[in-house]
């Protein structure tokens, strides 16, 4: 018995769950939830966010988006109507902004994912502290937040006490820090690409550039093997001029597409995610030249933003308390404090 594509489900059961009125549209999160009551397997909310954004760009599908504000609505569906929409937030961040076929978005959303799992693992193992951004680019996000937001920040504390949930941070040690001028910590801004190539290196490397202005300092850090060796050096030309770190870890695409799912790869054991860690082989292109933070530049970046006034509360606490909390422990902190407040 055949398998029905997501798609072809969510065109099925779409109908029987969008309101037709754009004025009663139903937010993503609400959507999500009623259709996978209606689904014949599990499907993570992400991938089910990311196929909802490519239907609405074909006019022939039930599901479209209102013009203003968040939300779907059911689509008048008009016969014959030839399927060209606007380039969405997905398609741009998986760089498909001509190849909209679901098969296409699900690879490269799958890759996508996997990367961002081992990149966010990796520095876990290396006692960095990675904060990944997700909600900055969801279907309702601003357009300008490829330009505004990277992949992920990456904290570093230095030396301190490790336990399971951080670094115990010598209060000593801090003031010593701030007495002589040093920060007591530094911030990457990383964006994170699966592949780069001769039409999108430019773009991929400058958009870690804007991205990097708020930080000390800024990466871009490439799954796959550069296998052209001009666009290598071009990239090692500008990462040099403009002080950008490029890192490119040289996991081969169809290694990538065996290994489990994003989720997956974050619930591995230490020894299972050493197995992942040796199909690579990490090559760094250049090394990121350090700067001092701008606040003028933080302070736009956090204005309605609610991820990076995330992150900065997380430092912000981190250095209230005199201890490097891991997000994870930082977000169930501000649970229990929200619940005893």
């Amino acid at each position: 018995m055949a398998t029905i594509s997501l798609r072809d489900q969510l065109k099925e059961i779409l109908p029987e769950i969008l309101p037709s009125n754009p004025g009663d549209s139903i937010k993503g999160t609400e959507l999500i939830r009623l259709a996978k009551f209606s689904l014949k397997q599990e499907y993570s909310d992400a991938t089910l966010r990311y196929h909802f954004s490519i239907m609405c760009c074909d006019p022939a599908s039930p599901i479209a988006k209102v013009e203003q504000g968040q939300g779907y609505y059911l689509r008048r569906v008009a016969a014959g109507f030839a399927a060209v929409g606007t380039a969405t937030m997905a398609q741009a961040k998986l760089g498909l902004l001509f190849e909209t076929t679901p098969e296409l978005v699900d690879r490269a959303l799958a890759r996508t994912l996997k990367f961002r799992a081992i990149y966010e693992r990796d520095m876990d193992l290396a006692g960095r502290f990675p904060f990944i951004f997700e909600s900055s680019f969801a279907p309702e996000a601003p357009y300008e937040n490829l330009w505004k937001c990277p992949d992920a920040a990456v904290l570093d504390w230095g030396s301190g006490e490790v336990s399971e949930s951080g670094i115990a941070l010598s209060p000593r040690l801090l003031e010593l820090k701030r007495a002589m001028g040093v920060p007591p910590f530094t911030m990457a801004s990383v964006k994170l690409k699966v592949s780069v190539s001769y039409d999108s290196y430019r773009e991929d490397f400058f958009q870690a550039l804007s991205h990097a202005r708020w930080g000390h300092a800024g990466e871009l850090v490439i799954a796959t093997p550069l296998m052209d060796e001009q666009l290598a050096e071009e990239l090692r030309q500008l990462g040099t001029e403009y002080g950008l770190g490029i890192q490119v870890y040289n996991l081969d695409a169809e290694e990538l597409d065996e290994l489990p799912s994003g989720k997956v790869i974050q619930r591995m054991t230490p020894r299972e995610f050493e197995a992942v860690l040796g199909r690579m082989k990490r090559q760094a292109l250049t090394s990121p030249r350090p700067r001092q933070l701008e606040w003028r530049l933080i302070e736009q970046a956090r204005t309605g933003n609610a991820e990076f006034q995330e992150l900065f509360s997380w430092v912000q606490r981190c250095l209230e308390d005199g201890k490097a909390y891991r997000r994870q422990d930082f977000g169930l902190l501000m649970e229990r404090v929200e619940g005893e407040g």
